[in-house]
């Protein structure tokens, strides 16, 4: 077999079978194939697309080209949930402690950020002494102990996503529905759980811009999943405003702590409690969301997010500890009415140049920086009242004031945009 053959069969609508995919990933991996070849490839595909059955023995090889996690050891039906990304995320410090409180394993693997602000990895490294590296045989046993850990991906697992996904950043191949779907099924599936929740954002903030794609995407995981046991359930959620009120790894962290503590916006709350549910069913059980509210307002979520953290080398009072930042500047409104647009996408590039996020993979994060919103889209709004304060250890820019004029509008109406507006399940 020669891989110029493959490209061409591609190249000219041509399906692949197993094996031949089977020899171009285990040989871009072993090395043998240069990148020029597989970026005619990636090219190729991106223009005449995958089959269902090729996706699938995509997604399966990519799982086998590195390690894979066992959670057999663990009892009970463990779940796991995805995001595709978005500014102001961080849904999984309240969701995995909030289903871990009622006795549903979390075995998580998550991941850094490239971009707005941290991912939930670089969220969590901004309590003192949190270690995100932990062996298999310690991440296993400290979810039989407590029921959930959180860790960063282990450098072994899906050797195959991280060559290509470099790859097709740098070839405008990135926006393929097969190899999307395959590269984030392919992570989930290594990971071990049994279960797996899809957050698929769309609006400014995410990748996906429209329903109509971000549809054909959660649907392709969903069968994926299914394929090969994994029950799945995929969510399409809105983006094109921050989620909740904070954006930066350390606000995020005590946002996060809000909610749980019963304290925090009722919205996200509630945008958390919708997801719980459909982990739940996922788990086989029962939706219960009085029981999830409970957990919530007698402090079980709480008390489990505070044992995932002293077992995995932080404090309550690390946990808790204040942002702190040489200036705390206020944004405030030039004129009444109603908050019409929080963009996400402009909010977490202002984020980002305070430092809250990375432009590169070897910038350095600031976890104390981000932004504080006092207001949501369709909330009134009073001249001169404030919008938003930015928390920054260097002086604002000029780019960065133009940038929250554009960002941020007032309309003599009142809108609001929904959370969750499809999910999607298995037919």
């Amino acid at each position: 077999m020669h891989f110029l053959e493959l490209i061409e069969k591609k190249k000219r609508g041509g399906q692949f079978t197993k094996s031949e995919i089977e020899f171009w990933i285990e040989g871009y991996v072993a090395g043998d194939i240069p990148d020029y070849q597989v970026s005619a490839l990636l090219m190729a595909i991106f223009f005449n697309g995958m089959s269902k059955q090729e996706t699938t023995d995509l997604t399966m090889t990519m799982v086998a080209s590195g390690a894979q996690i066992d959670l057999a050891s663990i009892e009970g039906i463990k779940v796991d949930k995805h995001s595709t990304g978005g500014v102001g995320d961080k849904v999984t410090l309240i969701l995995v402690p909030l289903i871990a409180s009622l006795g549903i394993p979390v075995a998580k693997m998550s991941g850094r950020g490239l971009g707005h602000t941290g991912g939930t990895i670089d969220k969590l490294e901004s309590i003192a002494g949190f270690q995100t590296e932990l062996t298999t045989n310690q991440f296993i046993d400290q979810v039989n102990q407590i029921g959930l850990a959180v860790i960063g991906q282990s450098e072994q697992l899906v050797k195959a996503d991280k060559l290509l996904y470099a790859l097709r950043d740098v070839t405008a191949t990135v926006d393929s529905m097969p190899l999307i779907a395959s590269s984030i099924m392919s992570k989930k599936i290594a990971a071990g759980s049994d279960a797996i929740l899809l957050d698929v954002t769309i609006g400014s903030g995410a990748f996906m811009k429209d329903v109509e794609n971000a549809e054909i995407l959660a649907r392709l995981m969903v069968e994926l999943g299914e394929q090969v046991g994994r029950k799945t359930i995929a969510v399409i959620t809105d983006m094109s405003e921050p989620l909740g009120l904070t954006i930066g790894n350390r606000l995020e962290i005590l946002e996060a702590v809000a909610v749980l503590k019963n304290q925090g916006l009722p919205e996200l709350k509630e945008f958390v409690l919708d997801l719980a549910e459909l982990m739940q069913k996922l788990a086989g059980e029962v939706p219960n969301r009085a029981q999830l509210e409970a957990n919530i307002a007698n402090g079980a979520a709480y008390h489990k997010l505070v044992e995932m953290v002293v077992a995995q080398g932080g404090t309550e009072a690390a946990l808790l500890k204040p942002a702190a930042t040489t200036y705390q500047i206020v944004y405030s409104a030039k004129k009444s009415g109603y908050i019409s647009r929080l963009d996400a996408l402009l909010l977490g590039e202002i984020a980002m140049q305070l430092g809250a996020g990375r432009q590169t993979k070897a910038d350095t994060i600031d976890n104390e920086v981000g932004i504080v919103l006092t207001k949501k889209v369709g909330a009134p709004i009073k001249e001169g009242e404030t919008i938003l304060t930015l928390y920054s250890n260097q002086e604002i820019s000029q780019l960065i004031n133009q940038q929250l004029e554009c960002a941020v509008q007032i309309a003599d109406y009142s809108k609001s945009n929904p959370s969750i507006i499809k999910i999607i399940e298995s037919e």
